[in-house]
């Protein structure tokens, strides 16, 4: 008989999003007379920018004909797409990337949860608690040991580096599921953390578009020294809509050096190493589509997107405020993160807001226990969805 990985019954229950969906099915299916809205995932629901796809459809004529047809392409991303990112996403922020330093993927989830293959099993995972579970389940079920950091409201939920070494450490800003964002002082700090213990930081900033804010970073490489010490994740999901269509990149630096067992090897090959083995690379259609964001018109229009996004948060937040409702208050993230009331507990308040408003949030809890007595709601939704839940939320 075959054995199992062992690990993945270190796991507890099944994943977030999955126990949702399952809650929120099971409801519908017994009320199908109801109507009931979802601000839980973080979907986008708006479609395509037209750049987008314009460029999607000139890529598709591309690929029927044989000129201009296109099959396996590089791992790490095709050259147009790849100038774009580091040009950009980068210098333009006064960051030295080359494109020798970026691998375009299927998505930031993934990637966050597939970079654990280049580290070994006996490294411990440094990760702020609440986190998306994403951090915490790839790592249980890789056999590593992970180290929860609590964050706290009070300190609006920014994590703090510990005064004990590790070796990986997750961060993510603007944070999921709390919309926290760290600044320059608060990222210098664990970069210097990282130089300390010799550790590695995986910064995602799948939500850095949504930064409002120019005095800060939208890259962890923003902070001096960070390139010796950290691998930045990004996603064109909610950058762009491309939750369905799937595409994201990360960046390794030439001089982020692991320990291996010979002496210091590099992550940027053994991440290579890893995608040529196990990917094959990121469609040439979808790739054309991402760089079309980089066009004037293409970044207009998505930016136009994200602050529609942001309109149904301030929708949502003008309702809290007039339920009473503390939430943590910033300004640039899709989430909105926010004590439930009447001291009821994360799933309790799940359970209710389904059952009397017919409305889908994310409990706390289901993100550690720091988030316990905490519930999350996005913007991703239509308007006039956002403004019937809120107005429920409010009878409530």
């Amino acid at each position: 008989m075959a054995y199992s990985n062992r690990h993945y019954e270190e796991l507890k229950g099944a994943y977030l999003f999955a126990e949702v969906a399952r809650r929120s099915s099971e409801y519908k299916r017994a009320n199908p007379d109801k109507k009931v809205i979802s601000l839980g995932i973080g979907d986008v629901t708006l479609p395509l920018v037209p750049a987008v796809i314009e460029a999607m459809h000139k890529a598709t004529d591309d690929m029927a004909k044989k000129e201009t047809f296109y099959g396996y392409g590089p791992y790490e991303g095709y050259d147009f797409l790849l100038e774009k990112i580091a040009q950009q996403d980068y210098k333009a922020r006064g960051v030295d990337i080359s494109t020798k330093e970026i691998f375009v993927s299927d998505g930031a989830k993934s990637d966050t949860g597939n970079i654990g293959d280049i580290f070994g099993e006996e490294n411990t995972v440094l990760i702020a608690d609440p986190a998306y579970p994403v951090y915490i389940d790839t790592n249980v079920m890789s056999g590593r040991k992970v180290v929860l950091v609590p964050t706290k409201a009070d300190n609006g939920f920014i994590p703090e580096p510990p005064d004990f070494a590790s070796d990986i450490i997750y961060l993510c800003s603007p944070n999921n599921p709390t919309g926290a964002v760290m600044n320059k002082k608060q990222l210098l700090a664990w970069v210097g953390y990282a130089k300390k213990h010799h550790a590695v930081i995986l910064f995602d900033g799948a939500y850095e578009a949504f930064i409002q804010d120019s005095s800060l970073p939208h890259s962890i490489y923003e902070v001096e020294g960070a390139k010796e010490v950290a691998i930045e994740f990004r996603s064109f999901s909610k950058t762009a809509g491309f939750t369905g269509i799937r595409c994201g990149y990360a960046v390794i630096p030439k001089e982020l050096k692991l320990q291996g067992k010979n002496g210091e090897v590099s992550a940027n090959e053994l991440w290579f190493r890893r995608q040529s083995t196990k990917f094959n690379g990121t469609s040439y259609i979808t790739q054309r589509g991402a760089e079309a964001i980089y066009t004037p018109e293409g970044r207009a229009q998505a930016m136009q997107n994200i602050a529609f996004y942001l309109e149904n948060v301030a929708i949502i937040k003008k309702g809290l405020d007039a339920c009473g409702i503390e939430y943590l208050a910033g300004l640039s993230s899709p989430y909105v993160w926010f004590k439930c009331p009447g001291g009821l507990s994360s799933w309790d308040f799940f359970d209710k807001l389904l059952t009397v408003c017919n409305v889908v949030g994310t409990p706390g809890e289901g993100f550690g226990e720091c988030g316990k007595g905490w519930f999350r709601l996005t913007g991703f939704n239509d308007r006039s969805n956002t403004i019937e839940a809120i107005e429920r939320f409010k009878q409530l």
